[in-house]
């Protein structure tokens, strides 16, 4: 395809050419892939500035999103990728080739720099989804910054770069400059922009930002970064958000309040225990679920709520694909069970087959694990519906998965997103704590936004 940039893809390839160190805050669909494929392309060919390029992805965005970007447009058909994934046989072996542009999975990155035997001589990184080192004390983190100071150019991209707060920025923004803007150590960040919040005694559990923090932040950092939203940029289909409550029976709630006030549930076939608060939660959003796991390892039925609003949603659908979030291993079973005994075709989409079956509209309903796909897929074509069976925690992964439907290319008006949630429960907490942790976020964007 002929590639004819927006105004806003021209602005954000000429800020990576100028900038040796540059991040991109882009919403998602804002097509921040052939954005910096562009800017790769002129640097390799046209400055000369760009010699080895890495490209550091999830694995299925590593493994099908770039390929399928370089393979898309006329302008990129000069560069030569390899992608190192699978085997370690096979990842070498691309590691080999020649090749302009390697791409890698983020998994492998240790791998690569302190295994794997190979000289690490990459003078150009790209960081795709720069969140997924948002923590300083990840194996991950910790490698890459043993070989940062060999790469000349650095580009940054994330959708969400704050989306558990401003403490996460330390490490992304330590990574791209080498702590010139945030400090090269987080205790000196955590004492100049923060105060401890949560506490016993000496041990400080968490932390809270100081009055002007933000802003002292967001302007120290601003000129290596721009902000986009997609909204201001794009004709963004419409869209539609709609919970789907459901009520648990007498019976039912009881077992839930008997877990979330003794943190010990006594079952007719096993005992289900939480060990402290996290694991408490854990529970809590199971039971809210239908389901919950024994400390023997098999899972306890409590209800079947959400698989009968999950039925009504699919036939409501009338035919139309939509794309089913689940969290936890028993939801995935209890679903497959479900449609499978009402005859409902769908598939797990975790595969590349998978996906292109989706988006080419044969799969009626798709199951998808935020976690694992939430992170550049394009699955626009294949349907404009989302159902949350089980919430996420994670702002980064709940918006991501959404944004596999609303985004540039979705055909349809609108994407319409349905949560169903268990009355009552943890599932209104989590919800709220989503909403409250876009409010950062958000005021991160705005406070970076590109001035076109």
């Amino acid at each position: 395809m002929k590639y004819q940039p927006h105004n806003y893809q021209e602005y954000a390839t000429a800020f990576i050419e100028a900038n040796p160190i540059s991040c991109l805050l882009l919403d998602m669909g804002l097509g921040k892939t052939a954005i910096t494929l562009t800017a790769l392309s002129d640097l390799l060919f046209d400055s000369f500035e760009a010699h080895r390029i890495l490209v550091i992805a999830p694995l299925r965005v590593a493994r099908d999103t770039w390929p399928e970007e370089l393979r898309k447009w006329e302008h990129l058909s000069d560069l030569r990728f390899s992608v190192a994934v699978g085997t370690e046989t096979e990842r070498k072996s691309a590691l080999w080739k020649q090749a302009d542009i390697y791409i890698i999975n983020r998994e492998n990155v240790q791998w690569l720099i302190e295994e794997s035997g190979l000289p690490f001589d990459f003078d150009t990184l790209v960081v795709d989804e720069l969140s997924s080192f948002k923590s300083h004390q990840s194996k991950r983190f910790r490698s890459l910054m043993k070989a940062r100071p060999k790469v000349k150019r650095i580009v940054g991209l994330t959708g969400t770069p704050s989306s558990n707060g401003l403490m996460d920025l330390w490490a992304e923004f330590r990574l791209l400059d080498m702590g010139q803007r945030l400090g090269r150590f987080i205790g000196q960040y955590r004492t100049d922009y923060f105060v401890p919040d949560k506490r016993n005694g000496q041990v400080i559990f968490s932390y809270k930002p100081q009055p002007s923090a933000e802003k002292r932040i967001y302007a120290k950092i601003a000129d290596i970064t721009i902000s986009m939203k997609s909204t201001d940029h794009l004709k963004m289909p419409k869209l539609v958000t709609a919970e789907y409550p459901v009520r648990m029976s007498n019976d039912e709630r009881e077992r839930y309040d008997e877990m979330k006030r003794d943190l010990v549930l006594q079952l007719a076939d096993g005992e289900v225990t939480a060990a402290n608060a996290a694991a408490l939660s854990n529970k809590l959003c199971q039971m809210a679920n239908g389901a919950v796991y024994g400390d023997g390892g098999s899972y306890h039925h409590i209800h079947d709520r959400k698989l009968d609003a999950l039925e009504d949603l699919i036939e409501a659908a009338n035919g139309k694909p939509v794309m089913v979030a689940y969290w936890f291993k028993h939801d995935l079973e209890r679903i497959a069970l479900r449609l499978k005994s009402r005859h409902i075709p769908f598939s797990k989409m975790d595969t590349s087959e998978s996906i292109a079956r989706w988006n080419r509209g044969e799969l009626p309903v798709a199951l998808i694990h935020p976690a694992s796909a939430g992170h550049g897929l394009n699955l626009q074509s294949g349907g404009n519906t989302i159902i949350w069976f089980g919430m996420t925690w994670s702002l980064e992964l709940y918006q991501q998965t959404n944004a596999r439907l609303w985004r540039q290319g979705q055909q349809s008006e609108t994407v319409v997103i349905h949560h169903i949630t268990a009355k009552d429960t943890i599932d209104e907490r989590v919800i709220k704590a989503l909403s409250e942790k876009d409010r950062t976020q958000t005021a991160l964007i705005d406070a970076v936004k590109a001035n076109l």
